[in-house]
């Protein structure tokens, strides 16, 4: 047994190590187009799907197709799991055993934060870390960031035709090769499909998304009370009376309203901080990774990359997992009374 899958593995390694070779030859005669790092979003569409008042033209970009992308992949994996259960399986299997798992994990975990809340902060936290976690995931994905058109562009690179429909750049040599063969086209690739967390409108959108339903699930536990966190009433009315006493009464006790008011204050900035912290970790640490790949695939384009590949693996899943745990967090605290007189509304 053991000697027969010896003979097995031995024609694939020579294989793979053909590969290797055609792969190191191709790309010293050819190189890569190399892509165009940049923070805007690229345009698919030429002309503005329509144009508002304010915020101006309206394109289709590559994130915007990327984010539909993951959007499709999720509620694909919605119904499958649904499915399955509607069959009567006890036990899921396939991916929809994977995604049933994760998920039954996410709910134990929100159940142990806040077991009165769960049932009401789960669909959040499950739905924005799963959303979060594919779209990360689609830059290991052969052909994001790599397939894309080319576009005439001033920060690319000359180019030539090798075959109908297959470009590659120009290898310039300044002592063989005329002055004016270095007029070539420049171009730069605009892929079809880019890593939506590379995107600052997706991961600002997504985070105030997040802060927006910390503030719903605040006021659903809490009702109006919840806003006393910010603007301390009870803290003015106390001011008031303080004042009114003879002698102002005690100076701590006409310190203290103003302190509480003003601590009410930097709960509203402490509130708009969480966007920027969800939007730029994100954003940093998936377009820093893109970044990496895109050097790396420059300077090594065979096999180097994949070493990077399995890094980038564990980044999307961290981050991914760190921005819905940070909403669930938060969702948990917001559900919380912060006075000695408030009561919570079921």
């Amino acid at each position: 047994m053991g000697q027969t899958m010896k003979k097995r593995r031995l024609p694939n390694r020579w294989i793979f190590l053909f590969i290797i070779i055609l792969s190191v030859l191709a790309a010293s005669a050819f190189p890569p187009i190399r892509p165009h790092v940049q923070l805007p979003a690229e345009r698919l569409t030429h002309d503005p799907l329509f144009t508002l008042p304010v915020i101006g033209d309206f394109y289709f970009t590559n994130t915007m197709l990327a984010v539909l992308l993951a959007d499709i992949i999720l509620l694909l994996s919605a119904w499958f799991i649904r499915k399955q259960i509607k069959s009567g399986k006890s036990v899921l299997s396939g991916i929809p055993g994977v995604f049933g798992a994760l998920l039954e994990m996410l709910f134990g975990m929100t159940e142990t934060t806040t077991p009165k809340w769960a049932k009401k902060i789960f669909p959040y936290f499950a739905t924005i870390m799963l959303i979060v976690l594919i779209v990360n995931w689609m830059e290991l994905i052969p052909g994001v960031d790599s397939i894309g058109y080319l576009e005439h562009s001033e920060h690319g690179f000359p180019t030539q035709e090798i075959a109908p429909g297959i470009v590659t750049i120009v290898k310039a040599d300044n002592e063989h090769t005329e002055p004016e063969e270095h007029t070539a086209d420049k171009f730069m690739l605009v892929p079809y499909v880019r890593v939506a967390s590379t995107d600052l409108n997706f991961t600002v959108g997504l985070a105030l998304v997040s802060v927006f339903m910390i503030q719903v699930m605040g006021i659903r536990a809490l009702g109006g009370g919840y806003l006393k966190k910010f603007i301390n009433i009870d803290a003015i009315r106390a001011a008031r009376l303080t004042i009114k006493k003879p002698g102002f009464g005690n100076p701590l006790e006409l310190i203290m309203p103003f302190v509480n008011f003003a601590v009410g204050l930097l709960e509203i900035v402490a509130e708009i901080s969480k966007v920027l912290s969800f939007s730029f970790r994100l954003f940093g640490n998936i377009f820093a990774g893109s970044v990496l790949l895109f050097v790396i695939g420059s300077l090594v384009p065979v096999f180097a990359q994949s070493f990077f590949l399995v890094l980038e693996l564990g980044i999307g899943l961290i981050q991914a997992f760190v921005f819905g745990i940070l909403t669930m967090v938060f969702m948990s605290m917001a559900t919380q009374a912060h006075g000695e007189h408030e009561e919570a509304h079921v």
